[in-house]
C-alpha cells in the first residue's frame, strides 16, 4: 500500500508509530520550582550524539487541564531532567506512570517507585531503574502540528551524568542479556531485548585481518 500522510491511511490504526520501531522509552523524572515531582514515559525518545551525549524527547499535545504537559513545563522551568531506562522487570511500574492524571499527582507514588537523589541536578532519578541519565535542557523546538488546538515540541537535553548498576556491567560493557531494556512498538505493543547478536562493520573486519 501507499498513502500520502496528509490523507487518511485507511487502516484501523495509524501505522506510523508501528513502522518506526522499536524505540527506546524515555522515562523522564522532573521537578517544578516548588519541588513537586513528575514522572512520565515517552515513546518518542532517542540519543542524538555522544560527544557530548545528547538526547531528544518528543511532546505531542497538551495536558488535559490545559497548557503544556507537566514534563515539558518542568524541563523549561528548571532546566533539568532525568531519563531513566525502562527494563522488562519494571514494565508495570512504567505503565502505571503513563496515566494522564491531575497535575498535583506524584507519579512516583502511582508506580510505587523510589525517588533517589541525583548527583548533579535537582530532579530525582528512579532508583528501581538500572540506568539513569542526568540531563540539562539545551533547547525546545516547536514542530508543525495538524491540530490547531495543540502543539508538538522537540526537546534536546545534554547528558551530564550517568548512573549504571554495576550488576549489569560485564568485561567493561553493559550486558544487554541481563539489562533487558524495554522498547516501544506500535499500538499497545512492546518488546524487550533478551537475545543479542553482533556484526562487524566491513571496514573493521578488513582492519582486523590486516592486524593478524
Amino acid at each position: 500500500m501507499f498513502y500520502e500522510t496528509a490523507n487518511h491511511h485507511g487502516l484501523k490504526h495509524n501505522p506510523f508509530k508501528a513502522i518506526v520501531s522499536p524505540r527506546p522509552i524515555g522515562w523522564v523524572s522532573s521537578m517544578d520550582k516548588d519541588g513537586n515531582l513528575n514522572l512520565a514515559p515517552f515513546s518518542f525518545f532517542n540519543a542524538m550524539s555522544d560527544n557530548p551525549p545528547t538526547v531528544v524527547l518528543g511532546f505531542s499535545g497538551n495536558h488535559t487541564e490545559g497548557g503544556p504537559k507537566d514534563t515539558l513545563h518542568n524541563i523549561e522551568q528548571s532546566g533539568e531532567f532525568v531519563c531513566n531506562v525502562v527494563t522488562y522487570e519494571i514494565r508495570d511500574a512504567m505503565n502505571a506512570t503513563s496515566e494522564m492524571v491531575s497535575r498535583n499527582v506524584n507519579e512516583f507514588e502511582l508506580g510505587k517507585l523510589t525517588a533517589a537523589s541525583s548527583s548533579l541536578i535537582k530532579p530525582p532519578r528512579v532508583q528501581e531503574s538500572p540506568v539513569n541519565m542526568e540531563c540539562v535542557h539545551l533547547k525546545t523546538i516547536e514542530l508543525p502540528c495538524n491540530n490547531p488546538d495543540a502543539k508538538n515540541h522537540m526537546v534536546l537535553g545534554q547528558v551530564v551524568g550517568i548512573h549504571i548498576n554495576d550488576d549489569f556491567i560485564k568485561d567493561g560493557m553493559v550486558d544487554m542479556t541481563k539489562f533487558h531494556p524495554l522498547a516501544r512498538l506500535g499500538y499497545k505493543d512492546y518488546s524487550a531485548v533478551m537475545e543479542v547478536f553482533s556484526l562487524d562493520r566491513p571496514d573493521q573486519a578488513a582492519q582486523d585481518l590486516r592486524m593478524k
